[in-house]
């Protein structure tokens, strides 16, 4: 490429494909790259059966996302996996508190009993 004939490196240029879309400049990612990806991302494949309209409803909004239906799938799980933690960790914490109160509450009573029984 002669620099005359030089794109400049825009978000318009990207998106329109003058750049990035020339093959001399790509290649093939190879199974080794893939795995290096995958640990370095904490990725582990899995296999998972879904009805054919649900992968179609991600896929669509995918698309209009301008993203894979494969990691909208994962922010998808990774949203309510977040959520489902936090929900339980405030019940959990709901709970104990309650329980310490009824505990304080329980021995008031029965300090207050064993002084009257002393008085």
């Amino acid at each position: 490429m002669k620099t005359e004939d030089k794109i400049e490196g825009t978000i318009d240029a990207w998106e329109s494909g003058a750049l990035g879309a020339d093959e001399d400049f790509a290649k093939l990612a190879s199974d080794i790259d893939n795995k290096e990806l995958d640990e370095a991302l904490e990725l582990q494949m899995i296999s998972i059966r879904l009805q054919k309209s649900l992968i179609e409803d991600f896929k669509m909004i995918a698309k209009l996302n301008g993203i894979g239906y494969q990691p909208l799938i994962r922010q998808i799980l990774k949203r309510f996996a977040d959520c489902e933690k936090k929900k339980l960790l405030r019940e959990h914490f709901s709970r104990v508190q309650k329980e310490a109160e009824e505990k304080e509450l329980l021995e008031n009573n029965e300090s207050k009993s064993d002084s009257k029984e002393v008085a």
